[in-house]
C-alpha cells in the first residue's frame, strides 16, 4: 500500500518573515521612487517648526541672577547699578553671555642628550713574601704566578637621548555663559559648542575665571586672559571610534606587564 503524506503547512514564523520581506521591498521601492522623482532637483530644506512641540523637547535651564528691585530717582540721569552713563553691554552677572576668542599656538622643541662612561682596572700581585711565595702551590692550583694574583677590570657606560617636538594651533570663537560671580567680582564662565557633520560631532569646551576689567567693549575676551582655563577640543562619532583602539586592547595595555 502506498500512502501519500499530507503537505506540510507553512508555519507562522515563516509567514511573518515573508511578510516582513515584502514590506521591506515595498519601502525600498517607495524610497527609490522618491529619489527618481527628485532627479535634477536640489534637495528640499526642512520646514521651520516649533521646537517646543517636538517629541523629547526639554526647556533649557541656565543659572539666573537674583532679582534686584529697580529704584527710580526723580530728576536724575544716572541709572542705579550702571557702571557708565550709558548701559554697559558687557557681561557682569550670572546668566550673561560673552564671546571667548580661543587662540592657542603652542610650539615646543626640546632635544636632550646624556652620555656617561667609566673604566676601572685593578692589578694585584706578590713577587716575594718572606721567601714563602713558592709555597703558594699548596693553596693555589699548579702553575699559579704569584706576581699576578688578582687582575680585575670593569667598564660601565650609559647613553640617553630624548627629543620632544610639538606644534598645536587652534583658533575659534565660542560663546560662554557666566555661571558664578565670585566675592571679589571675578566671573566664572563656561561655554560649550557642538558641531555635527554627517556622523561626526566636534566639541569645544571653554571654562575658567575672568576679570570684568579684561572684557573688551565688544563683550569679548581672549583665552589667554582666562585664569584656571580649561579648554578641550575633540570629537566623537564613527571616525573617532575607528581611530581609537578597542576596549579590550586598552584593558590589555593596562593589565599586561610587558
Amino acid at each position: 500500500m502506498i500512502t501519500h503524506s499530507p503537505a506540510k503547512s507553512v508555519g507562522p514564523v515563516a509567514l511573518r518573515l515573508g511578510t516582513l520581506a515584502l514590506l521591506g521591498l515595498g519601502l525600498s521601492a517607495c524610497g527609490s521612487i522618491d529619489r527618481l522623482a527628485n532627479v535634477g532637483k536640489a534637495p528640499n530644506l526642512s520646514a521651520i517648526e516649533n521646537p517646543t512641540t517636538q517629541p523629547g523637547y526639554k526647556p533649557v535651564q541656565m543659572p539666573m541672577p537674583t532679582p534686584k528691585p529697580v529704584n527710580y530717582q526723580a530728576n536724575s540721569l544716572w541709572r542705579t547699578g550702571s557702571r557708565a552713563f550709558f548701559k554697559d553691554q558687557r557681561a557682569q552677572q550670572v546668566g550673561d553671555i560673552l564671546t571667548v576668542r580661543v587662540r592657542i599656538t603652542d610650539k615646543a622643541n626640546i632635544d636632550n642628550a646624556t652620555e656617561r662612561t667609566r673604566t676601572n682596572s685593578e692589578n694585584f700581585g706578590m713577587k716575594g713574601f718572606f721567601g714563602q711565595e713558592n709555597k703558594l702551590d699548596h693553596w693555589l692550583p699548579d702553575g699559579s704566578n704569584p706576581a699576578g694574583l688578582v687582575d680585575a677590570s670593569s667598564a660601565t657606560g650609559s647613553k640617553g637621548t630624548g627629543t620632544v617636538k610639538r606644534s598645536e594651533t587652534l583658533a575659534t570663537d565660542v560663546a560662554a555663559v557666566v555661571t558664578q560671580v565670585l566675592p571679589n567680582g571675578n566671573l566664572v564662565v563656561e561655554g560649550k559648542q557642538e558641531v555635527r557633520v554627517n556622523f561626526e560631532v566636534r566639541e569645544l569646551i571653554v571654562a575658567g575665571v575672568v576679570r570684568p576689567e579684561d572684557i573688551e567693549a565688544g563683550n569679548q575676551i581672549d583665552s589667554s586672559k582666562i585664569a584656571e582655563a580649561r579648554i578641550a577640543y575633540g570629537g566623537r562619532g564613527q571616525i573617532t571610534d575607528v581611530q581609537q583602539p578597542r576596549y579590550g586592547q586598552q584593558v590589555l595595555d593596562v593589565l599586561l606587564p610587558f
